[in-house]
């Protein structure tokens, strides 16, 4: 039976495979390293490659539960920083609406009326804490300052 072309060339193609291979294996016979610590790799302490291993002295312990992967673990604020201070600039008591400005930073502050422990006009002063909504800064739990 004859021989394809296409045949030889495989053929042809798995001979010269089989002798890069065998030049190869030759190639790392010759030049066979006999100190395995020449082809170590080390990092300094900035993180730089060295073929020197580090100075034990200068190592730095590092304690597990010291790393911190993403965000970080909430500290409770202290509850006297999140009240605020301010003055009603605007309250209309038909609609349930208005607005009160930051004593501190002078922002005017969105409130609602359900938020309002007793009733407020405009230019009484109160304390509030601002919650975000998602229309921006809402001023909750509204208590006149007497």
């Amino acid at each position: 039976m004859a021989e394809t072309w296409n045949k030889k060339e495989r053929e042809k193609k798995k001979r010269q495979n089989k002798k890069e291979k065998a030049e190869k294996k030759q190639e790392r016979r010759e030049n066979k390293i006999d100190n395995p610590e020449s082809m170590y790799a080390y990092l300094d302490e900035n993180g730089n490659l060295s073929s020197k291993p580090p100075d034990p002295r200068k190592k730095i312990v590092i304690n597990v539960e010291d790393i911190e992967l993403g965000v970080p673990k909430h500290q409770p604020d202290n509850p006297e920083d999140l009240i605020h201070k301010g003055i009603v600039t605007f309250f209309n008591g038909e609609k349930g609406y208005g607005f009160i400005k930051d004593l501190d930073t002078q922002e005017s502050v969105f409130v609602h009326v359900n938020s309002v422990e007793e009733p407020i006009k405009e230019n009484n002063k109160v304390s509030f804490e601002i919650e975000m909504g998602p229309k921006g800064a809402n001023a909750v739990n509204v208590k006149m300052i007497k």
